[in-house]
């Protein structure tokens, strides 16, 4: 007979590997795309083909999602997450592989790979919700996603010693990094299959199967879409999700050209990204929290509203270095946070139970294609028309997702209604 006692002390020790996963794999995956397109640009000589690494490693993130969902949703959280970090160490491999040897087309495998790393701390906030409380969903689902900043702080500054590591086993230098990624990818890997037990997903089950007898078998489920499609709630939290992560993206990945053409030094456009950075993930517990306390449609409104004040300051900032432009990334960060973590904990509350890792999964995977194709097409805006642009285009997106809160709000006001007893109501 499993008690709440023991499910309570099982989230917590979830949450804890969770959080510790989170933070080496992130590390390791930062390490890897600080140097990824350079080492491209490197092997090809050309600044056109050095794009392609991220966009490579964003695919493959946004394959892999769907994936690593329909493999959890029959074997668990543990063993999917495990393979999803291997993946990437595979991937770290390739990568270092396709430097050594002077061979792009291996490079861009290698990304594809490591964008399972991607999808695996994608994942990974929707294992901290498997066993938590409803009242406390978005405050688990929030810690997670703030331990990715330890990784994307560290990260990027071990291109330095990368360089001295490369030197000591004679690998060009920009290959070196790569090394951290996959000690840093495999160490991930051992702490989850060893610690991420009981596995969160089939406790969750386990528990259910106690409460709700003749429920059918969640593994059985092959059609995430018709949820999707037919639950307003759950396309509520897909489009708000999709489309936050669309602004950040087409947005934050054309924002260094911008301040190049302006003249900006690489370590001003360093610390105007690790604003944007610190935006994203330094108050995402806080957000949790207000989404826990406020509601999940209100909280994907306030990011709405956040990454339309960003696409003002962005998009009215002249090419190069500015306040305006320093502060509007980090609103387009914090913005992100909110309908990011808004979208997410409203996507874990309006799904079935025994349909969430396959709809997680199918969600994270669009989120990825429509994030990949809005990149593709920034590129094209900003080299046609200009920044202000797409931070106009951008804006459409950003009311979009306003426009996602209030419907989100209305349907989740009326499920209320429904579930209130008659004499309530009265």
């Amino acid at each position: 007979m499993i008690t709440t006692t023991d499910v309570a002390a099982a989230q917590r020790h979830t949450v804890r590997t969770l959080v510790t996963t989170q933070a080496i794999g992130g590390i390791g995956l930062s390490a890897a795309i600080a140097v990824g397109a350079l080492l491209a640009k490197d092997i090809t000589g050309s600044d056109g083909l050095s794009g392609l690494a991220q966009t490579a490693q964003t695919l493959g993130a946004a394959v892999v999602a769907a994936i690593l969902a329909a493999f959890m949703s029959r074997h668990g959280r543990r063993p999917g997450l495990t393979i999803g970090y291997l993946a990437g160490a595979v991937g770290g491999g390739l990568c270092l592989a396709s430097g050594v040897i002077r061979f792009f087309p291996l490079l861009l495998v290698g990304m594809v790979c490591l964008g399972a790393v991607t999808a695996t701390n994608l994942q990974s906030r929707y294992a901290a919700t498997d066993l938590a409380l409803p009242a406390r969903r978005g405050r688990d689902l929030s810690t997670v996603v703030w331990a990715t900043v330890i990784g994307s702080v560290l990260g990027p500054n071990l291109s330095g010693p990368g360089a001295v590591v490369a030197g000591w086993l004679h690998i060009p230098e920009k290959t070196g990094p790569f090394v951290f990624t996959i000690a840093a990818l495999l160490a991930a890997a051992a702490v989850m299959g060893a610690l991420l037990r009981p596995d969160p997903l089939l406790l969750a089950r386990s528990v259910r199967a106690q409460e709700e007898a003749g429920e059918a078998d969640p593994g059985t489920d092959d059609r995430p879409w018709a949820v999707i499609l037919h639950t307003p709630l759950v396309l509520a939290a897909a489009v708000g999700m999709a489309l936050s992560h669309a602004v950040m993206v087409s947005v934050m990945v054309m924002t260094p050209i911008h301040m190049d053409h302006g003249g900006a030094s690489l370590e001003v456009i360093g610390l105007v990204i690790s604003g944007h950075i610190l935006g994203m993930f330094a108050f995402s517990p806080l957000v949790g929290m207000l989404a826990d306390r406020v509601g999940s449609p209100l909280v994907v409104g306030i990011g709405g509203v956040i990454l339309l004040a960003s696409l003002v300051l962005s998009g009215l900032s002249a090419p190069g270095a500015s306040p305006g432009l320093g502060f509007g990334l980090f609103l387009l960060g914090l913005g992100w946070s909110f309908g990011t973590v808004g979208s997410s904990t409203l996507l874990v509350a309006a799904t079935p139970a025994s349909h969430r890792p396959r709809v997680q999964g199918t969600v994270d995977m669009t989120t990825g294609f429509t994030a990949a194709a809005c990149g593709a097409v920034a590129g094209i805006v900003v080299g046609t028309l200009g920044f202000g642009w797409l931070s106009a285009g951008a804006a459409v997106l950003a009311f979009g997702v306003v426009v996602v809160s209030v419907v989100a709000g209305r349907y989740a006001a009326r499920a209320r209604t429904a579930v209130q007893p008659v004499a309530d109501r009265a």
